[in-house]
């Protein structure tokens, strides 16, 4: 369970680190590579079989953080979803602590709040509105903003390719938001609940910050010790919040099903974040960088797939939304 950087020589340290932000985005980060690399050797059944499961596990994760919030509010759902993530990943936070320097422990700090504690928290919040299925395929943008935040403040090369890239992304978010409509109830006001897409917009404006944050300023460290650091840092806070801050415990003591809430939260926890990380990293390892991304495409359908079977819509303003955004990842993925 400790996948080093030099395991694969089609693997930079770059790309590791970005693999990191997998903790809560449920899409991976992959820098743009050489379309070459993708011949540089067959894709193995293995690696097949670990691209589906991870698509699975991040797919799902939108469902259930809809199970999740049937009982819990969306900040008692991000802390509980950080504090079990935590408590999971604490022996390996405590192995590394003395590894990074004070700078680095810093940087993962200011990656842990904007790229897993708010996430956590305005996904959760978009979700008491908008569909898990649009949520799942706004995820998608994260790749976007990662190119855009590294492009505007850690000197990363904008190419023709990759603005148009960029622009495909934010038109696809525009199309969902404002012609796709939520597949759910209305507001309050009438209003579409397809505006609540903008929480994830801010989410993934969010996991672009932490990508570039773990790419320029932590490099040196392993994944392992990256992802439970940036845990070990804000676990603590989140978890005393959730019981003096919140009706979490009483809650879980006299609501009915609330056992079966944190169930779900724990699970998205433990899945999307020690599990999908080792599983991603064995993946680049096993594969190329190209062929690990290629599941950026697979989490949207099966997380409209599992709306679809929960009773959301779905209709044809939604499909083109989706089908814009994944191909400006699909370039931003691709442009040199």
């Amino acid at each position: 369970m400790h996948p080093t950087p030099s395991a694969s020589s089609h693997t930079s340290s770059s790309d590791l680190a970005s693999a990191d932000a997998t903790l809560s985005a449920e899409t991976p980060i992959i820098a743009p590579v050489p379309a070459s690399e993708a011949a540089a050797q067959p894709i193995s059944l293995t690696a097949w079989v670990l691209l589906i499961v991870l698509a699975g596990i991040w797919g799902t994760s939108f469902i259930l953080m809809k199970r999740g919030l049937e009982v819990f509010s969306a900040v008692e759902l991000g802390v509980t979803r950080v504090s079990v993530a935590a408590l999971l990943l604490l022996p390996f936070g405590l192995r590394h602590v003395g590894k990074a320097s004070r700078s680095q422990l810093w940087w993962l700090l200011a990656s842990g709040v904007v790229g897993t504690l708010l996430p956590a928290m305005l996904f959760a919040y978009a979700e008491t509105k908008l569909a898990s299925g649009l949520a799942g395929v706004l995820n998608a943008l994260t790749a976007v903003f990662t190119l855009l935040v590294g492009a505007l403040l850690f000197g990363q090369r904008l190419t023709g390719l990759r603005v148009l890239g960029i622009a495909l992304g934010l038109l696809g978010t525009i199309v969902l938001i404002r012609l796709g409509g939520s597949g759910g109830e209305a507001t309050p006001t009438g209003e579409g609940n397809a505006w609540y897409g903008l929480f994830i917009v801010a989410a993934t404006i969010g996991y672009g910050f932490s990508v570039n944050i773990i790419k320029h300023r932590v490099s040196g460290l392993s994944p392992v010790a990256v992802t439970s650091l940036l845990l070990l840092l804000i676990g603590g806070p989140a978890l005393a919040y959730l019981l003096v801050g919140t009706g979490f415990l009483h809650k879980l003591a006299t609501v009915p099903g609330a056992w079966t809430a944190f169930g779900y939260i724990a699970l998205l926890a433990t899945m999307s974040t020690a599990v999908a990380m080792v599983l991603f990293n064995k993946l680049i390892q096993q594969s190329t960088t190209l062929f690990a991304s290629s599941s950026t495409y697979l989490i949207p359908i099966v997380a409209l797939a599992l709306g679809a079977l929960d009773g959301e819509a779905f209709n044809l303003w939604h499909a083109v939304g989706m089908a814009i955004i994944l191909l400006g990842v699909f370039i931003v993925h691709r442009a040199k």
